[in-house]
């Protein structure tokens, strides 16, 4: 069993699609460990984000996941890092496949809809400055 971290963005927040992506962690057998509600105090998203910190989008990152509320979980699963990023799809919502959270769902390529953890390091780092 591994463990990874998923973060629904403001937007997603926003158009009310916490539930609906909730439910499709639900419906791959994914085990929910913890779950919060909270908004990112700008601190708390130079740290989450820091990784970003010498990119141009840096500030825009920051600024939108700032924005409001967002909705944190903890799961748990068999390669739940691998199969995370693959149901999130692809950063870039343009080459994102069609059936992903952000091929369905996104926007814009800051307004992703979510983040999810791309490694057991960095989902250690993440979400022990979330939880």
């Amino acid at each position: 069993m591994e463990q990874t971290l998923f973060i629904i963005k403001p937007d997603g927040v926003k158009r009310h699609l916490v539930g609906e992506i909730i439910k499709r962690f639900e419906n791959k057998n994914f085990n929910f460990i913890k779950l919060k509600m909270f908004a990112f105090d700008k601190d708390n998203a130079t740290k989450f984000y820091y990784i970003h910190k010498d990119k141009s989008f840096f500030h825009e990152l920051i600024s939108f996941i700032t924005s409001g509320e967002v909705v944190a979980a903890v799961i748990e699963g068999n390669n739940a890092i691998q199969a995370t990023r693959l149901m999130v799809g692809s950063t870039n919502y343009v080459e994102a496949e069609p059936g992903s959270i952000r091929g369905d769902y996104a926007l814009g390529l800051t307004s992703n809809i979510i983040h999810a953890s791309d490694s057991k390091q960095n989902f250690e780092i993440e979400s022990k400055i979330i939880f």
